[in-house]
């Protein structure tokens, strides 16, 4: 695939996570969505639940990745990308690490709570991260969302 294809396909997966992060807000959520492709299929779709489920732990990417693990049978994702609209937290970096998740892909970077700035090595070594998809999107997003929580 040319680097010009990648960049469309990120650019499409990207939207449908955050079609999943407009189903976040309107669900009280914070606009954070998921999806997870393996061989450009998606094979998970999720947002973040944790208001919902009363749940910490119920991030859009931990939901995505035990969709996905339950569609491919099997606990290790290494043929599988995660698209996810902002910059994934330690917590879910980890799981991401342990699933052997080979592509990260992500819209906005999260200073505040990113892994990359409390774990940059908790993901799979042979992992790849791929960050500013629709950056400007998903960053207005999440300000709208904290803006009108103010």
């Amino acid at each position: 695939m040319t680097p010009e294809e990648q960049q469309k396909q990120d650019e499409r997966f990207m939207r449908m996570a955050l079609d999943e992060a407009r189903r976040a807000l309107d669900e009280g959520e914070v606009p954070i969505g998921a999806v997870i492709t393996c061989q450009g299929r998606i094979i998970a779709r999720a947002h973040n639940l944790t208001e919902t489920l009363r749940d910490v732990t119920a991030h859009a990417e931990m939901q995505a990745i035990t969709m996905a693990a339950n569609e491919l049978g099997g606990k290790y994702l290494p043929q599988c990308t995660l698209y996810v609209t902002v910059e994934p937290c330690p917590m879910c970096a980890g799981a991401l690490g342990w699933a052997q998740m080979s592509r990260i892909v992500y819209g906005c970077a999260d200073p505040k709570r990113g892994y990359s700035e409390y774990a940059p090595r908790v993901l799979h070594p042979r992992a790849t991260v791929t960050a500013g998809i629709l950056e400007a999107d998903c960053r207005e997003l999440m300000q709208a969302f904290f803006k009108q929580k103010r």
